[in-house]
């Protein structure tokens, strides 16, 4: 199967996209599941990575059932502001149970990515429920500073929340590469930015974020955490990334 150029996926209408297929509640045909899979190949190619015809079921319920998100729960603690814009905000995010995938590939964006087709095929009956378990958002990638602050370490964890009805007795992954996790409460720094996440743009963002704080001892300097709200077939997605106080 030929993949769209990037120039073909960008001329294309994203409202129309989404009332074409997000929207259609309908069975898909022939036609509508070779142009989804299409979309996503050609998406997931510019994080360098394929997407395998057996990703064809999970991306067509994951896109049925987009407007049916559940969000993480969570406290605001505040929100600074400059000049009207949102600087950052200061949440508390409680405990819960989390579906884990730690990939090393030789690209972020390619670890995230692999990452998040796992998770996809949990998340549409590859668990031991056997049945859809909902989207919950935003998704959240772990990621670990070098010693030198410059770059990032290899291995990132991505992880997805379990909705409210599961919470209690989590459903067990059939692959062995997730795993369920129970994570304690944090308390972050959130600022939103858009786009793709690279590497390169998580790691400007980081940046930009330490220059508007400046100086604490109450933040972690080595860990930090990319939220990001919707899949990866958005081009213009928003993210966030969160820095971690060391105290509730």
């Amino acid at each position: 199967m030929a993949l769209i150029s990037l120039e073909d996926l960008d001329a294309l209408d994203d409202d129309q996209l989404d009332n074409d297929i997000t929207d259609n509640r309908e069975p898909m045909d022939e036609d509508e599941r070779e142009r989804l899979l299409t979309h996503w190949r050609a998406v997931a190619s510019t994080h360098h990575v394929s997407v395998a015809p057996e990703m064809t079921g999970p991306i067509q319920e994951m896109t049925h059932n987009n407007q049916q998100r559940e969000t993480l729960p969570f406290t605001p603690v505040s929100c600074h502001e400059k000049m009207g814009e949102v600087l950052y905000e200061e949440r508390l995010y409680p405990a819960g149970h989390w579906a884990c995938v730690t990939k090393g590939e030789d690209l972020y964006e390619q670890s995230i990515s692999v990452s998040f087709m796992k998770l996809m095929r949990f998340i549409c009956k590859e668990n031991s429920a056997g049945r859809y378990l909902g989207i919950t958002v935003p998704v959240v990638t772990n990621i670990h500073m070098m010693e030198d602050g410059n770059a990032l370490k290899k291995d990132v964890q991505t992880a997805y929340f379990l909705p409210a009805e599961f919470q209690t007795n989590p459903p067990q992954p059939l692959d062995t590469d997730i795993t369920i996790v129970y994570r304690e409460p944090i308390r972050v720094i959130a600022r939103t930015f858009f786009g793709m996440t690279t590497e390169e743009t998580v790691a400007g963002e980081i940046r930009l974020l330490w220059g508007i704080l400046g100086v604490t001892d109450n933040i972690c300097r080595d860990w930090y955490m990319v939220a990001s709200y919707e899949n990866p077939g958005v081009p213009r997605r928003r993210n966030e990334i969160w820095f971690l106080k060391r105290n509730l």
